[in-house]
């Protein structure tokens, strides 16, 4: 709760950091804030074009049913890999200004976010042009499943920017997690096709019932089941209270460490 009610009085460094990561990203280059839209397309276009043509599916609409996971798992994959560089990049703020140092996280994650966000103006736009209807009742659950990822990935986000401090190789090792980590979860193939003994493994990996979530509203046009809704909510907080802690043992040593 103290931890919470600092990063409240600090708002206004986490909008500036926000603004200023948002502005940043892609200074200087000829596309600009679309490469927002063109980095999802452009992955998209590849794993459908091998997927639908290469190795098929049988998946009606495959670029669709791949579509509202990929930009999803964008977010997340982004958050575990390049959070690993948040504190070290800022090592000279971190060094020279008292602040807390949870900002930093909370920044990244939600810039990371807000990308995220202006991706799913392209989803719409994909799921308009392909006819399909998205239900009024499964509409409300999709902040709450975005909600829900933005703790789990803010958790992530905290314990490996904290760790990479100490350990440098975590971020070159978490770039072969993340790889592995895509396909061991269900966002280019439907979980029915996991062998049923290996099928309750799967649900311990806190991004299959958020993929799951984002196809049934998204995808299927259907509200996502409560037990889903409820483990991923129950998996994300886990781990950001994980994150958190593992986050303020480890900044003590930061200083020396940087």
């Amino acid at each position: 709760m103290r931890s919470a009610k600092e990063l409240w009085e600090y708002r206004e460094m986490v909008i500036s950091l926000v603004k200023r990561d948002l502005k940043s990203r892609y200074k200087g280059s000829v596309l600009g804030f679309l490469w927002m839209f063109l980095n999802p397309l452009l992955q998209l276009a590849v794993y459908t074009v091998v997927f639908s043509t290469i190795m098929r599916m049988g998946i009606e609409q495959f670029y669709l049913f791949l579509f509202v996971a990929l930009v999803p798992w964008i977010f997340f994959s982004t958050c575990l890999s390049a959070g690993t560089t948040v504190i070290f990049s800022q090592q000279d703020m971190v060094k020279k200004i008292y602040f807390p140092r949870e900002v930093l996280p909370l920044a990244f994650t939600v810039s990371q976010f807000i990308n995220m966000l202006l991706s799913f103006i392209v989803i719409f736009v994909v799921i308009f042009c392909s006819g399909r209807v998205i239900s009024a009742a499964a509409l409300p659950y999709l902040p709450l499943i975005m909600l829900e990822e933005f703790f789990l990935a803010l958790g992530v986000v905290y314990f490996v920017s904290a760790l990479n401090v100490y350990f440098r190789d975590l971020e070159h090792i978490l770039g072969i997690v993340s790889m592995a980590w895509m396909y061991l979860t269900p966002i280019l193939y439907p979980i029915d096709m996991v062998p049923e003994q290996y099928g309750s493994w799967f649900y311990f990996n806190p991004m299959t019932p958020i993929i799951i979530a984002y196809r049934d509203i998204l995808y299927y046009g259907q509200a996502p089941h409560m037990h889903i809704l409820v483990q991923s909510a129950v998996m994300g907080i886990i781990i950001l209270i994980m994150g958190q802690a593992a986050f303020a043992k480890l900044q003590m040593h930061f200083a020396e460490e940087l």
